[in-house]
């Protein structure tokens, strides 16, 4: 087993903690057209929240439960950074948990 796992798993659950203290969880999924988007980060179709809630972490956790290859690379802070631009203060502890998640993916990094 890859021993990024456990910290993979719990830095996805302080993700979600993040979203949802900064009121930024949704509890209505986007349309099915929203979620079939092939854009990176649906953001054609959603809010950078929406696809970390509804895409990125559904992802994530389906690729731990199943054992499936962890992605080779991670850009996931370069997007937020771009996001979250004129929010510094509210986004700081996402942004930073994003930050240790893309170091988690990329180790050499």
């Amino acid at each position: 087993m890859d021993p990024r796992i456990l910290d993979i798993a719990d830095h996805l659950l302080l993700i979600e903690r993040e979203l949802h203290l900064q009121g930024w969880w949704s509890d209505e999924s986007p349309s099915v057209e929203a979620l079939s988007s092939t854009v990176p980060f649906a953001v054609d179709t959603m809010a950078f929240d929406q696809w970390l809630q509804w895409i990125f972490l559904p992802r994530m956790k389906e690729i731990l439960e199943r054992g499936l290859p962890l992605p080779n690379a991670s850009g996931i802070l370069v997007m937020a950074e771009t996001v979250y631009v004129d929010r510094p203060e509210e986004s700081r502890q996402l942004r930073k948990l994003l930050a240790e998640f893309d170091q988690l993916i990329n180790p050499s990094a």
